[in-house]
């Protein structure tokens, strides 16, 4: 697999407090190694939608990372709020994650990410166009 990184992620990620930087960094590399993992995809595009790290696959839904200062002691992982992916994921994570609403999970800066759990939302998302059709996205 291919990873396309546009070098405007690289200086967003410096923009970063150092502590948010490390969790981002660290949501970044699940992305990265989930999405090494799947056969199907050849490339993803790392880039700034929104002046947020996205990461995008042919056959999937973008995912977004970003830590906002109003909300200082916790970061999120957004999603295309039109898709059913945060719905699903509220199903069948509900006592795993917290949400925001049907566009995010939302982490507590003290939280310890649920890698396995995590990987699994990720890897719905970056072939979303391929199991959009399945009950609960085929999980």
């Amino acid at each position: 697999m291919k990873t396309h990184t546009n070098p405007k992620v690289t200086a967003k990620f410096e923009e970063y407090p150092f502590h948010i930087k490390e969790k981002l960094t660290n949501l970044r590399r699940i992305i990265l190694e989930t999405a090494h993992s799947i056969p199907i995809i050849e490339e993803l595009e790392e880039t700034l939608k929104w002046g947020e790290p996205s990461y995008l696959t042919k056959k999937g839904s973008t995912i977004r990372i970003d830590w906002k200062p109003p909300k200082p002691k916790e970061y999120a992982m957004y999603f295309q709020c039109t898709s059913k992916l945060v719905s699903t994921f509220q199903v069948i994570y509900r006592d795993t994650f917290c949400f925001e609403g049907n566009r995010a999970l939302i982490f507590a800066l003290e939280d310890e990410i649920p890698e396995q759990q995590l990987s699994h939302c990720i890897s719905m998302a970056l072939t979303y166009h391929l199991i959009k059709h399945l009950p609960l996205l085929g999980a």
